[in-house]
């Protein structure tokens, strides 16, 4: 590649050096409508999280610094459902946003008192999360994958999905029912669903594929297979919320 493409190329990175917005409020109101039209769906109306992180934590996944936000919204993320939206919205829009989202991390979090490595032997043992839940390259599919979940919770979200699971359900871990034409009902995690088939896994970690025509029914309901922890004891779910507050992907 020559220079020259070089240079254009890499133009959008050599300007997003500063933020020429940083503190603007005027600027981060209009941000604040963008990105109420583009980054709902995932991130929710007040970027605390859906299908997408919670971008008011002031910690991200490919990096903390404006000009690491510039990039991600301008570029997107391959490999992810993040697209770009350099060639839509340009530059100052991006700012913007980014400017926006930067007056949403003053919120700070007092953690609750508690200790994460009993969070951590709570989640292994007592709980029985890790049954369900992956950290690292331990633990079970059948949950959402929980290595970086305090990169991308709130302490209020992840205290909310213990006491009502149902509050917030990521995507794609519905809980899907099948009636064989004999037998017993089958219920699991959605795996896959779609007009002809169904794929879904139960508790006991066994993943199982059925034909539409081949049973009496299928039936998909919005709802968590993850219980609700509404009586754990309080020190027990606060060092649990702690350990979860811990995972960012680091060492586990």
């Amino acid at each position: 590649m020559s220079r020259t493409r070089w240079i254009l190329f890499l133009c959008p990175l050599l300007l997003a050096a500063q933020n020429p917005f940083a503190g603007n409020a005027t600027e981060a109101d209009a941000g604040r409508g963008l990105f109420r039209i583009l980054c709902r769906p995932c991130h929710g109306i007040a970027a605390q999280g859906g299908r997408g992180p919670d971008l008011t934590l002031g910690v991200y996944n490919n990096g903390n610094s404006d000009s690491d936000l510039f990039r991600v919204i301008f570029h997107g993320v391959p490999g992810t459902e993040m697209p770009s939206y350099g060639a839509r919205i340009g530059d100052d829009n991006v700012w913007r946003m980014v400017t926006y989202i930067r007056s949403l991390t003053t919120r700070k979090e007092t953690p609750p008192p508690g200790d994460p490595a009993a969070g951590e032997a709570f989640f292994w043992t007592k709980g029985g999360c890790g049954a369900c839940h992956i950290v690292g390259r331990r633990g079970g599919a059948m949950g959402p994958d929980l290595t970086r979940i305090g990169r991308k919770r709130s302490l209020q979200h992840l205290r909310q999905s213990l006491t009502d699971p149902n509050a917030d359900l990521t995507p794609g871990y519905y809980r899907i029912t099948v009636t064989p034409r004999s037998g017993p009902k089958i219920a699991g995690t959605q795996r896959n669903l779609d007009n002809f088939t169904a794929e879904l896994m139960t508790p006991d970690g066994k993943v199982h594929f059925f034909d539409r025509e081949a049973v009496a029914s299928i039936e998909r309901d919005y709802v968590s297979m993850m219980p609700a922890y509404r009586n754990l004891n309080p020190q027990d779910a606060n060092n649990l919320l702690l350990y979860l507050l811990s995972l960012r992907g680091e060492n586990q």
